[in-house]
């Protein structure tokens, strides 16, 4: 009996180990499975999160290009309203530059002395039309340069001769030769002048 026993405690024993062996194998199994699905879900989470920060550069670089494209608009509606602005305020320069001439002429007739009556009366008639057409032309902004006895100033004043006024101090404009006129802020035509040494 006690062999009997004692084959019955070893096969127990041996059953038990086994046992112990196969659940020590299942627990293994189980580890390694549950790594192997720990590396798959990490794979996959790493593969998410790489898309993810791709797809959040191309929104990002997106997002600049709208941004750029709608200030380069931004900058064209701009330029369009300040060259509408500059057409609108000097629409009239090129017929005031071509005016100029014509007031050139008549400031070169009425400085003629007339002595006879009949040549009064037309002077007289000149010089109301004269001054119609300036101040019809100042109405449109048309502004005279002033250049007699001011310091010269090359971005108003064009100096074709010199001089020597021993009272005046250097610099100074002694002669205007030809009119200058601004239309508003823009100069049309520089007034020529004679320059003090």
């Amino acid at each position: 009996m006690t062999d009997k026993k004692e084959a019955v405690q070893e096969t127990a024993t041996e059953e038990l180990e086994a046992a112990a062996v196969e659940e020590v194998a299942a627990d293994q199994q189980a580890t390694n499975e549950e790594d192997d699905v720990s590396e798959v879900v990490a794979e996959e989470i790493d593969e998410k999160d790489q898309k993810i920060s791709e797809l959040e550069s191309k929104l990002q670089e997106e997002e600049n290009k709208l941004l750029r494209v709608l200030a380069d608009f931004e900058n064209a509606k701009r330029r369009n309203a300040l060259d509408q602005e500059a057409l609108v305020k000097y629409k009239a320069q090129s017929l005031m530059t071509s005016i100029l001439p014509v007031l050139d002429n008549f400031e070169r007739a009425l400085a003629v002395e007339v002595k006879a009556e009949e040549a009064q009366s037309i002077m007289t008639g000149m010089d109301m039309i004269y001054r119609n057409l300036v101040e019809a032309l100042k109405g449109d902004g048309l502004v005279e340069i002033e250049a007699l006895d001011k310091e010269f100033d090359p971005n108003f004043h064009q100096a074709v001769m010199t001089g020597n006024d021993p009272d005046k101090s250097s610099g100074i404009v002694l002669d205007e030769l030809q009119k200058g006129y601004m239309l508003k802020d823009r100069v049309l035509r520089p007034s020529m002048v004679k320059v003090n040494e």
